[in-house]
């Protein structure tokens, strides 16, 4: 095999499929990148059986061929590489040749056809959205599924809910719900799956955010598969049923307020200043006409201010873990946010008039 690259094409293209190689194996043919030349063009590929990653890259083949070579090696040799042509080589004993410039490497190889390739997806059940989009909604519902160790795997995936022309996108884990609804531009069938965080993690770093390109997601009993740009990214789906989010979501309230987004995030981050990791503080909330007094008291000392805020309803008094508060506030754009609450004790709910996103927060006490 012999293949000649433009670093920087070559460069990119290792750094998509990186976000699919493990980083703790006992087979170390799934620490390596395949690059596959046997065809019209050169795909780089890496899978650790739960998530797989195949890239198109820019190349001129001179022979063709294909290797497994070590990852870790290989992107960190072509990274230092000077910015200029890349001539990579292989021979009957599986020895890598990589010459750029007057810097040459040799590494051993695999034989190619010992690694495993992305499985076949059917595409029979797909739907298509923008890239922006897309990113935006795993932007916006990520941050609140439960950490990978988690006893309960569901929580650690994202549902992802196609009904009516609308994508429902929905986190959650055990303190806070994350939903977001996202019109798509054609109605499509019916399907609901959970879609490993960290699947939607890495994609939502690939994808390259723009309105007018699209993305295609394509769906299978086991399997989701996302196409976009000379990019397909595979993961195994979650198995279990997801919560009925639905019920949690009231529409009641007896306090509601709106408050400038901003004054309200900069006020409580303010407060987290006094609050150490490991703490548990809440900030509190006393609601009251034309204000709300937000105070925290921990072992560093205390803070308290005001802020302006429409308020229709009861005065109410509920204290909330800030960071959960803080991680919410982030992802919503809108200048002005409105705020439903029940009672002290019921969770609080971040939604808009259009019902495109809607955010549960569980108290704590005070």
């Amino acid at each position: 095999m012999k293949i000649i690259f433009d670093k920087s094409d070559l460069m990119n293209s290792i750094n998509i499929v990186l976000k699919a190689v493990p980083s703790k194996t006992t087979m170390s043919i799934l620490e390596c990148i395949h690059i596959d030349a046997y065809g019209d063009e050169v795909k780089l590929t890496a899978n650790d059986m739960e998530l797989g990653i195949e890239t198109k890259v820019k190349a001129e083949i001179i022979e063709k061929g294909s290797i497994a070579i070590d990852a870790k090696f290989f992107s960190e040799i072509i990274r230092k590489l000077p910015d200029s042509e890349v001539i990579i080589e292989t021979d009957s004993s599986l020895q890598m040749s990589i010459t750029c410039e007057h810097s040459h490497f040799k590494i051993s190889g695999k034989p190619g056809e010992d690694f495993s390739g992305l499985p076949d997806v059917s595409k029979d059940k797909f739907i298509y959205l923008s890239q922006y989009g897309l990113r935006e909604v795993i932007r916006q519902t990520i941050f609140s599924i439960a950490p990978p160790d988690s006893s309960n795997k569901v929580m650690t995936g994202i549902l992802f809910e196609i009904k009516d022309g609308n994508l429902k996108v929905c986190s959650l884990d055990g303190h806070r719900v994350s939903l977001r609804k996202l019109v798509l531009k054609e109605s499509f069938d019916y399907l609901k799956v959970i879609v490993p965080g960290k699947t939607l993690n890495e994609i939502s770093k690939i994808l390259n955010g723009n309105v007018e390109d699209e993305v295609r997601i394509f769906f299978t009993e086991n399997h989701i598969l996302f196409e976009f740009d000379d990019t397909v990214v595979v993961s195994r789906l979650i198995e279990g049923s997801y919560f009925d989010v639905e019920r949690m979501l009231s529409n009641d309230y007896e306090t509601k307020i709106k408050v400038n987004k901003k004054d309200f995030a900069d006020c409580i981050d303010r407060a987290t200043l006094l609050v150490k990791e490991s703490d548990r503080k809440p900030i509190v909330f006393s609601i009251t006409d034309g204000s709300i007094e937000l105070k925290i008291v921990s072992a560093i000392g205390s803070m308290d201010e005001n802020i302006e805020a429409e308020k229709e309803g009861k005065d109410l008094m509920i204290g909330f873990n800030p960071k959960f508060l803080l991680d919410t506030l982030k992802v919503i754009d809108d200048e002005f946010i409105s705020i439903y609450f029940l009672n002290s004790k019921a969770p609080m709910y971040m939604k808009n008039d259009e019902d495109t996103y809607n955010y549960l927060i569980l108290p704590v006490a005070m």
